[in-house]
């Protein structure tokens, strides 16, 4: 109990300095970046100085080795502050391709990739998601078709690529044996985004999360090594399902630190903010339903917190992530509809943080795996197939 009451204190400490440098480096900026639709690369590296990439990785691979809530604290921080599109890309870079490679990579690749990525000079980007498949990874039609040489080809086309433009180098999820279910001829390549034959698509537009570069991404025979193959061959579905737990939960932090950063703007808002000769603080009605949602955010930081203990334990299961990932973006999504609601007509206009809130809050029902395909993920485990 002191143990976890200790790391607790450093990490409100470490969240300390994470707003101290979004003041300086973010906040000048960011309104520019969301119009402009991408946050510049040399930004990444300034989160590399600052220690704020990859934190949990071992030292010797260029991380912090900090347990794993320091890794969550960045998203959650940078949620709570409104800077959600860098959240995001940030959870892709060091929270899911990072980890990729730490747990299924050689030892060549864990020292080739690992260090840059904690620096902030490669970027990481992952391509699961194709046109026609969306949350289904069993129907992707990218292939991957080994030469007599050895090396690999591979065709396709992917979409929705968080860091789709600033990516130095791409996991890629490509059929390697078309004739099994892609559960068991999947396999996952490294692919710089130097290749030939690899084009970065247009940058896709959004209703939110406008900064964070989300792009196409198209395969022509791309030629790769089979050194590049991450994890095993024929390999790659086992190797996506073990780390999606973490990826759903680090979206759970997020959305919880989302709802707080939306509630804290609300309440200060509702104590200036008068009608009717009083403050709107002081109306039963709002008072009430500021309670409510409260208490929402509180409930599902709560559980979250919970499984963020047990990932960092490896024993958090898929159904418990899946459900700390419905529950808490679900509810990240009321609440901040709420909370707009609360600043009336101010709320719809752009120059107000909560209406980028509210846009940004959409997707996180979405990707990581759509709440519907939560709940059977979820219903699944309580009753069966």
């Amino acid at each position: 109990m002191k143990h976890s009451l200790a790391i607790q204190e450093e990490i409100t400490l470490f969240k300390k300095t994470i707003e101290a440098f979004a003041k300086k480096e973010i906040e000048p900026f960011y309104s520019g970046w969301e119009e402009d639709g991408i946050i510049p690369k040399e930004f990444w590296k300034k989160l590399g100085d600052a220690g704020l990439l990859c934190v949990d990785l071992p030292e010797q691979y260029g991380g912090l080795g900090v347990p794993l809530q320091f890794a969550a604290g960045i998203v959650d921080e940078f949620s709570r502050l409104g800077y959600h599109s860098i959240s995001g890309n940030l959870a892709v870079h060091s929270n899911i391709v990072a980890q990729y490679i730490l747990n299924s990579g050689t030892e060549e690749q864990k020292t080739h990739y690992l260090p840059k990525m904690a620096s902030g000079e490669f970027i990481g980007a992952i391509a699961m998601t194709e046109p026609g498949a969306g949350s289904d990874l069993q129907g992707i039609k990218t292939t991957a078709v080994q030469l007599p040489s050895g090396n690999y080809i591979i065709n396709g086309s992917k979409t929705f690529i968080s860091n789709g433009q600033n990516f130095d180098f791409v996991i890629v999820v490509a059929k390697t044996n078309p004739s099994v279910p892609a559960s068991k001829g999947t396999t996952l390549f490294i692919v710089g985004a130097d290749s030939p034959r690899l084009t970065k698509g247009k940058k896709l537009k959004k209703i939110g999360l406008r900064s964070a570069d989300t792009s196409e991404l198209f395969l022509d025979g791309v030629m790769v090594s089979p050194k590049e193959i991450l994890g095993m061959l024929d390999g790659g579905f086992i190797t996506l399902m073990k780390e999606l737990p973490r990826e759903r939960t680090i979206l759970a932090v997020g959305a919880c630190g989302a709802m707080e950063g939306a509630l804290e703007i609300t309440i200060h808002y509702l104590h200036e903010r008068e009608a009717f000769g009083k403050p709107l603080s002081s109306l039963q009605v709002i008072r009430h339903k500021i309670a409510e949602m409260v208490t929402e955010a509180k409930v599902n930081r709560a559980y979250v917190n919970q499984c963020l203990a047990l990932l960092a334990e490896n024993q958090l299961s898929t159904a418990d992530a899946s459900i700390a990932k419905l529950s808490a973006t679900e509810a990240q999504g009321r609440v901040i509809d709420g909370c707009l609601q609360l600043f009336g007509g101010y709320g719809y206009m752009e120059e107000y943080p909560i209406s980028r809130a509210y846009t940004d809050a959409r997707v996180q029902r979405i990707y990581g795996g759509t709440s519907e395909i939560m709940k059977e993920i979820i219903s699944k485990d309580i009753l069966g197939k």
